[in-house]
């Protein structure tokens, strides 16, 4: 699955999250989107001095720092490694 054209998601990055298999992140400057199989979910950028790129949507914050994805929504929290350049 992959984003519509009038997105406009400049990179497309793939993550291996242990048992729980792979997720694709494409994102911009503005927002990203978080493929899991055929979920999909809409995250928008969040301004923050912490380190990395963050976004977020109601109940759930993406980080992306260096080759490390953190998602976390309510309680639970997913790390994950980038794999390679989808």
């Amino acid at each position: 699955m992959s984003s519509p054209w009038w997105e406009d998601y400049e990179l497309r990055e793939r993550f291996l999250c242990g048992e729980k298999g792979v997720l694709v992140v494409e994102r911009n400057d503005a927002q990203a989107s978080l493929i899991s199989g055929r979920n999909r979910f809409t995250l928008f950028r969040v301004a923050s001095s912490q380190p990395g790129l963050r976004y977020s949507t109601e109940g759930m914050e993406l980080t992306l720092w260096g080759d490390s994805l953190t998602l976390e929504q309510g309680r639970s929290t997913l790390a994950c490694s980038r794999t390679d350049q989808a």
